[in-house]
């Protein structure tokens, strides 16, 4: 969509282009997804240009380093391509939760398969040839180069371009819940602008509510407001004026996102399939077999040992600063419930008074959310314990839960007994799964995220589990920790 300039104050706002002359079919990308997919070529040249100056530098023996690097930046047109065939181009425009950890298995196999390649293009052509610390070389610094200016490229567009403008559809409240999640979470890079309804328009149009279909054009408003995309909430709408709304964003060269009622059993692992042109969302029952279950505990083992391990120093220093800051234990136990409903004592860093236990049900009153306690102060958190909460440092006695497996490094929240007696039915499944020390509800917000919400991120998280969603989940908590994202 072409770039538009908002109206100033008083200044009538353009007459929007009718409908029908709106071509369906774009001759080229909107502003954004142009100035993304050049911004990425750019990055994936300079880090393969410099993952070749490095691997002919690294190797010894050679006459002209210069002539070995000038035979092989031709050939790099030929991983362009590579990428473009990969996908690598075309996810963000496609995604709006895109990031260069979605990546790396489309990257990981890209490069590999354009190592091979140059490493015949160089058998062909006279001179020195690439041997194999070179393509070894070339291949594990190409592949931390391209995520790491691919993930630049990305900062760089969003911050000259600002935020992408959405504009959310619907009169549910999932239209609103839409919209606080959007504006809670700025590392997805949305803007929402307001709600525009499928019935009659309520309240001040500057307001968060825009309007409505039935009282004005969504040309208007996507013009009036420079909307980028559109989010089609949960609503009541006839299959003609679904079609309609579809085909006038293809008109406007605006991307629409569609949430679907059964966003509960939704997740990564659902894929869009077709029966002869029919769309169809296939969601396959989920398997959790004993190879997959012996991988995730290999993961647990290796990386909870070496961080019990770097947590030692932590430890020294901890330890004394609890116990000089107010009386009580260094480690607080409390009982959980964990998979299959089986009991366990986690073990944390003492935040607390030592009293905190009882006064719960006193502070239970004041809480923000009804599942659980949510205070804006907490009372009971020491000064020690304010500092350890702010880090996540009070987290790392867990690993020996890990290790004793009783946790996981990613899982479900852990819950205690009473909040675990309000969960019911099939929110129960999502103790199929061993709790973790982070999973979704922690990288998403977590004591921020209503108890309600929290059960659907975790049975998402359990009937959609690979052990690459693990690792990502893990990168994205070091990322939330640093943020300080929902602490409490």
């Amino acid at each position: 969509m072409p770039h538009r300039t908002a109206p100033s104050a008083g200044e009538a706002p353009p007459t929007p282009v009718a409908s029908a002359r709106e071509p369906l079919v774009a001759t080229s990308h909107g502003p954004r997804d142009s100035a993304v997919r050049r911004g990425l070529a750019v990055a994936d040249v300079v880090a393969l240009t410099g993952a070749l100056v490095l691997a002919v530098a690294l190797t010894p023996g050679r006459e002209d380093r210069l002539a070995s690097v000038l035979r092989g930046l031709p050939f790099l047109v030929v991983a362009l391509g590579l990428f473009a065939a990969y996908g690598l181009y075309a996810g963000d425009a496609k995604r709006v939760a895109h990031s260069a950890f979605d990546e790396v298995p489309a990257l990981f196999h890209a490069l590999l398969v354009f190592s091979l390649l140059q490493w015949a293009w160089y058998r062909l052509l006279p001179g020195e040839q690439l041997v194999l610390q070179d393509v070894v070389i070339f291949g594990v610094a190409a592949f931390a180069g391209v995520l790491l200016l691919r993930a630049a490229a990305r900062r760089l567009v969003a911050r000259r371009l600002g935020r992408e403008r959405v504009l959310i559809v619907g009169d549910d409240p999932t239209a609103h819940l839409l919209l606080r999640k959007m504006r809670e979470h700025p590392e997805y890079d949305l803007e929402p602008v307001g709600v525009f309804g499928t019935d009659e328009a309520i309240g001040d149009p500057s307001g968060p509510r825009l309007g409505s279909l039935r009282s004005a054009a969504l040309a208007e408003v996507v013009h009036r407001y420079r909307v980028e995309r559109v989010v089609l909430s949960h609503c009541r709408m006839s299959d003609r004026a679904l079609l309609d709304l579809v085909l006038e964003c293809r008109r406007l060269q605006v991307k629409l996102g569609i949430l679907p009622r059964t966003t509960e059993t939704l997740g990564p692992s659902t894929r869009i399939d077709d029966v002869e042109g029919l769309t169809l969302l296939s969601i396959a029952p989920p398997v959790l077999s004993r190879s997959t279950r012996a991988a995730k505990r290999a993961m647990d083992l290796v990386l909870g040992s070496l961080g019990l391990l770097l947590a030692v120093p932590v430890l020294a220093v901890v330890a004394p600063a609890i116990k000089l800051d107010s009386p009580g234990p260094v480690f607080y136990r409390q009982y959980r419930v964990g998979r299959g409903g089986r009991r366990f004592r986690l073990i944390k860093f003492r935040t607390m008074s030592v009293d905190a236990d009882a006064r719960r049900e006193e502070l239970l009153a004041a809480s923000k959310d009804p599942g659980w306690l949510l205070l804006d102060r907490d009372p009971r958190i020491t000064r020690v314990g304010a500092i350890l909460r702010r880090s996540s440092l009070d987290e790392l006695p867990q690993l020996w839960n890990v290790l004793r497996g009783e946790m996981s490094l990613v899982g479900p929240r852990p819950l205690i007994e009473a909040e675990d007696a309000r969960v019911s039915g099939w929110e129960r499944g999502r103790l199929d799964l061993t709790p973790g020390i982070t999973g979704l509800w922690q990288v998403l917000g977590r004591t921020n995220i209503p108890f309600d919400e929290m059960l659907k991120l975790d049975l998402i998280y359990v009937t959609n589990w690979s052990l690459w969603g693990d690792c990502k989940l893990i990168l994205r908590t070091v990322s939330a920790v640093l943020g300080r994202r929902g602490v409490n």
